[in-house]
């Protein structure tokens, strides 16, 4: 019985971004620009909360509905529920929707205005992953209520037995008190196997429950031969599949490797497929130490994992980086500031640098300058985006790679927007690309965080280093 009601209770997801289940996302549903947040349910069936900010005027009406990413359930939607514009912001829109089963959803945002219409589909990964125990004082007083019920059942039947016949004045006799006393054992055993009889009913639901909890893939890591780093592959739950894996930025998988405590070395490499369940890639040249990593993969139905191991690693000369690898050098963890300064003097700068509030969304803002000081030329798209942006809490409980569309996989964002699989996408493909660049995220939970920026220019992947603390701030709508 506590196992299920601790199941209940809380089951945080883990899945897509280490640490941080919140789904943030700017696009544009048809002419209409928009920013989703969207907070995925904690438990399946639950609630998913959804938050819409449209920075234009003319709107007159935002609706959300909720759908399968794919099969049967992706094309019958049912009917949407109106979002609710917030009276101190006429901008802001929130709802709520209920999930009703584990998996790849969608959350379609349409937008009615003086413009027409419009729709866009934010893929949402819904799982719960996690128990927790329950509550003691909940526990002590569902036990004292129990007592309370099984002991007055007990004396009632007493009663009935001792005195439901007298007649009014009469005290009872030793044989009725005896008959009261019989009949009363009897009732106790009774409570006790219905007792007893509930306990295992609910610890068979609590197991079946923890059956279906989301157990992430496992990912164990080894050095091999020509300097060859091997990853394997293994399902640990029921959900999982391993051959259904999708390329997203046409990469099956892409790999952070992070030097370990002081986070002063960082690589973006992409690994290939070796079978099934493996996955390979000859690294770099890297220094003797221990090593974090973190593999974005994405499956088949849109939904998205992100799988974590450490690595001791020898002094190795390695190889020399190739296609979309990239890697960066910095300050040790907490003397990053808003500037990051680059060999040959071009300087990337985080212009709205300030205090980061959590669970809430933030506009990462970064612009690259050259030597001169002037904003750089030049610039080129990184695996189709304007850039890329890793965040990692000290602790490491948090990871997130971040595009300038959010924190969702640009696949997946596809496969929800099958009418139109550029929904969403707001690079820029022709012409002379800015010199900034912007990531909308939201931090899960206070703390200290180093941030990893990379943007490309001239044929070079650039990556710059940051730093920033979060705190808690309540938010009033």
């Amino acid at each position: 019985m506590r196992k299920i009601l601790a199941a209940l209770a809380l089951a945080l997801p883990l899945f897509a971004h280490v640490g941080s289940p919140g789904i943030f996302h700017e696009g544009k549903a048809g002419p209409y620009p928009v920013f989703v947040t969207v907070q995925p349910p904690s438990v399946i069936p639950g609630i998913a909360e959804i938050e819409v900010r449209i920075p234009s005027t003319g709107v007159t009406s935002v609706k959300i509905v909720p759908l399968r990413m794919v099969g049967a359930g992706s094309q019958f939607p049912p009917v949407p529920d109106a979002a609710v514009r917030s009276k101190q912001d006429p901008q802001f829109y929130t709802g709520s929707l209920w999930i009703m089963t584990s998996g790849s959803w969608q959350v379609r945002v349409m937008v009615e205005g003086d413009q027409g219409s419009g729709m866009l589909a934010v893929p949402v990964s819904a799982v719960a992953s996690r128990t927790l125990p329950m509550q003691w004082g909940m526990g002590a007083a569902l036990v004292a209520l129990g007592l309370i019920l099984s002991i007055g059942a007990v004396s009632i039947v007493g009663a009935a037995v001792r005195e439901g016949t007298l007649e009014p004045g009469k005290d009872a006799d030793g044989n009725q008190r005896s008959r009261a006393r019989l009949r009363m054992a009897v009732m106790a055993v009774a409570v006790l196997a219905i007792l007893w009889g509930g306990n295992q009913w609910w610890s068979a639901e609590a197991s079946n429950y923890e059956r279906i909890l989301y157990k992430p893939l496992d990912m164990s890591a080894q050095l091999g031969g020509s300097e060859t780093l091997r990853l394997h592959l293994s399902s640990g739950g029921w959900f999982q599949r391993i051959d259904d894996l999708i390329p997203d930025h046409n990469h099956l998988m892409h790999l952070y490797v992070v030097a370990l405590p002081s986070m002063q070395r960082v690589w973006h490499l992409h690994p290939e497929a070796d079978g099934t369940a493996a996955f390979i890639h000859k690294l770099p040249e890297m220094q003797a130490g221990k090593y974090a990593l973190f593999a974005d993969i994405l499956h088949a139905n849109g939904f998205p994992e992100t799988l974590v191991s450490e690595i001791e690693i020898p002094a190795i000369k390695g190889h020399p980086l190739e296609g979309d690898d990239a890697a960066g050098i910095g300050p040790a963890l907490g003397a990053a500031t808003n500037v990051y300064a680059f060999e040959d003097g071009a300087k990337l700068i985080w212009t709205n640098a300030g205090a980061v509030r959590t669970k809430q969304i933030t506009r990462f803002e970064f612009r690259l300058d050259d030597e001169q000081g002037n904003p750089a030329q030049g610039m080129e798209l990184y695996m189709g985006m304007q850039g890329h942006a890793a965040f990692l809490r000290e602790d490491r409980t948090v990871f997130s790679h971040v595009h300038p569309t959010g924190s969702v996989a640009m696949a997946a964002l596809a496969i929800a927007n099958k009418s139109d699989p550029h929904a969403g996408h707001t690079m820029l493909v022709a012409g002379a690309l800015p010199a900034t660049v912007s990531f909308p995220y939201g931090v899960p939970k206070p703390g200290k965080y180093r941030l990893f920026v990379q943007v490309k220019q001239a044929g070079k992947v650039r990556t710059a280093f940051f730093d920033f603390s979060a705190a808690d701030e309540p938010i009033s709508r």
